[in-house]
C-alpha cells in the first residue's frame, strides 16, 4: 500500500518536471531552491513538512532515493538525516558531476500534493590538465606557449613571467590560453607562469621554463697596472647562452695554460688570466675571446706598470682587436668543433 502511494507521488512528480506546462491543481505548492556544492563536499537537502503530512518521500529524476525512512537508493553516499519532526532531509556525500540536477521532496498532506525542488549545482576546482614543456630557443625565434584547464565554472588562465635576470617578482603577460611572443629576446627568457582559477578553490599554478640562447657579450674587461715582480690577474666577464668558452691571446699568439709563468682559469661566466711574476715582457695588449654556437666577440685588455699611464687609456677596455685573419681562424676552429 505504501509503495503503491509512493509510486503515485512519483507519478505526479514526473509530470511537473517533464511536463512542465500542466496546470497545477488547486491547493498544489511547489517551491524552488538551488544548493552549490564543491566536488568532493556533502550537500544536505532540506524539506520541511508538518504534522499533517501523511506521505513523503525524496526523488532525483524518476529514481526514488528515500520513501519516509525506507531507503529506496542503493547508492551508500545517499543518507536520510536524524532531524526534528518538522524536516525531512537528506545529505549526499562526495558529491560528484553525476549528482547534479533536480531533486524533489514530495509531500502528501490532507491528501493534498506538494513538493519542494532543489537543483543542486557541482562546482569543480579550476584544474590545469595541459600545458607546454620547457623550451629552449634561439633568440630572435617565435614562441607560442599553451596552458588548458577545466572546471565549472569555467576556469580563466593568466599568465606572469618571471625573469631569469634574479629578479624575483613576476609581471603579468595577458590572459587567455595562449602566450605568442614574436623574435624573443634574452631579456624575456626565464620561467612563464600560467594559473588557472574559478574561485571554488585555490587557483592551480604550473611553469613553463623558457631558455634562450644568445651569442656571447663581454661585461668586464679591464686594463689593470701591476708592477714588475708582483701577481697579478686580468678578468673577462660574458653573459651567454649556451655559457662562452674563453681563450687568451697577446698580440696574435694564442696563451696556453701554464707555460710562461700564467694560468687561465674559466668559472662559468668569468676567465681569468693569472700573472704569478709579471715582468717586462708580460706588459702590452691581451685579446679575450669569448664564444659558443651562437656567435663569437672579443675584447682588449692592457697589462701596464707604473709610469705607463700617459701611453693608454686606462678607462679604455676595448683599445685592441685581433686581426680580421685571427677572427676568421678563431671562428672555423670553434664551429668546426660541433
Amino acid at each position: 500500500m505504501y509503495r503503491s502511494v509512493c509510486l503515485l507521488l512519483l507519478a505526479w512528480v514526473v509530470a511537473m518536471l517533464v511536463f512542465p506546462g500542466v496546470p497545477a491543481r488547486s491547493g498544489d505548492s511547489f517551491s524552488k531552491d538551488n544548493i552549490t556544492v564543491r566536488q568532493g563536499g556533502s550537500a544536505v537537502l532540506r524539506c520541511s513538512v508538518d504534522s499533517k503530512v501523511s506521505r513523503v518521500a525524496w526523488l532525483n529524476r524518476t529514481t526514488i532515493l528515500f520513501a519516509g525512512e525506507e531507503k529506496w537508493s542503493l547508492d551508500p553516499r545517499v543518507i536520510l538525516l536524524d532531524t526534528v519532526q518538522t524536516e525531512y532531509s537528506i545529505k549526499i556525500e562526495n558529491v560528484d558531476l553525476q549528482d547534479e540536477g533536480p531533486y524533489v521532496c514530495s509531500i502528501l498532506s490532507d491528501k493534498l500534493p506538494k513538493s519542494t525542488k532543489v537543483h543542486l549545482i557541482v562546482q569543480v576546482p579550476a584544474k590545469i590538465v595541459n600545458i607546454s614543456t620547457d623550451i629552449t630557443v634561439n633568440e630572435g625565434s617565435n614562441v607560442t606557449l599553451m596552458c588548458l584547464a577545466i572546471g565549472r565554472p569555467d576556469a580563466s588562465i593568466i599568465w606572469k613571467h618571471r625573469s631569469s635576470s634574479g629578479v624575483p617578482t613576476s609581471r603579468f603577460i595577458t590572459e587567455g590560453e595562449y602566450v605568442e611572443i614574436t623574435a624573443i629576446t634574452k631579456e624575456q627568457s626565464g620561467v612563464y607562469e600560467c594559473m588557472s582559477t574559478n574561485y571554488v578553490s585555490a587557483p592551480d599554478v604550473k611553469i613553463v621554463r623558457v631558455t634562450v640562447n644568445y651569442p656571447p657579450v663581454i661585461s668586464r674587461a679591464r686594463n689593470s697596472l701591476i708592477g714588475v715582480g708582483q701577481r697579478g690577474m686580468l678578468q673577462c666577464e660574458a653573459s651567454a647562452v649556451p655559457l662562452a668558452d674563453f681563450e687568451w691571446y697577446k698580440e696574435d699568439r694564442k696563451l696556453l695554460n701554464g707555460p710562461n709563468g700564467v694560468k687561465i682559469e674559466n668559472k662559468g661566466k668569468q676567465s681569468m688570466l693569472s700573472f704569478f711574476n709579471v715582468s717586462e715582457e708580460d706588459y702590452g695588449n691581451y685579446t679575450c675571446v669569448a664564444m659558443n654556437t651562437m656567435g663569437i666577440t672579443n675584447a682588449s685588455i692592457i697589462l701596464y706598470g707604473p709610469g705607463m699611464h700617459d701611453m693608454i687609456d686606462i678607462n679604455s677596455a676595448v683599445s685592441h682587436l685581433p686581426s680580421y685573419l685571427l677572427l676568421m681562424t678563431l671562428v672555423t676552429a670553434y664551429f668546426l668543433k660541433f
